[in-house]
């Protein structure tokens, strides 16, 4: 997701608070996870280190975010809440993390 923000150095709870809108839903348009390999020398070793997802919210364009350990995801288009969400710009691009997630009832 590439956003036009003010450069921090690592992960920061503000900037991914400044870049969601409180106010309104976040969706899970995953089904899925998707398990992030750990490479050495640009090769994959096979060992899983994280686990992404999609997600959208109205006004922006569909984001991923990285969860440290597997977590059991919603069904489809449920609403969400993320813990301990963060976010860090690497040229221009936004990267999202979370401690977990659970479905806003």
């Amino acid at each position: 997701m590439k956003f036009n923000t003010r450069r921090q150095d690592g992960y920061s709870s503000s900037l991914a608070h400044s870049i969601l809108d409180k106010s309104k839903p976040v969706h899970s348009i995953s089904d899925s996870l998707t398990p992030q390999q750990k490479f050495e020398d640009k090769k994959p070793t096979g060992e899983i280190i994280a686990y992404k997802a999609w997600f959208t919210q109205v006004g922006l364009p569909p984001f991923e975010v990285k969860f440290s350990n597997e977590v059991q995801l919603p069904p489809y288009l449920s609403v969400v809440e993320f813990i301990n969400l963060q976010a860090v710009e690497v040229s221009y691009n936004v990267y999202f993390k979370a401690d977990g997630i659970k479905e806003f009832k």
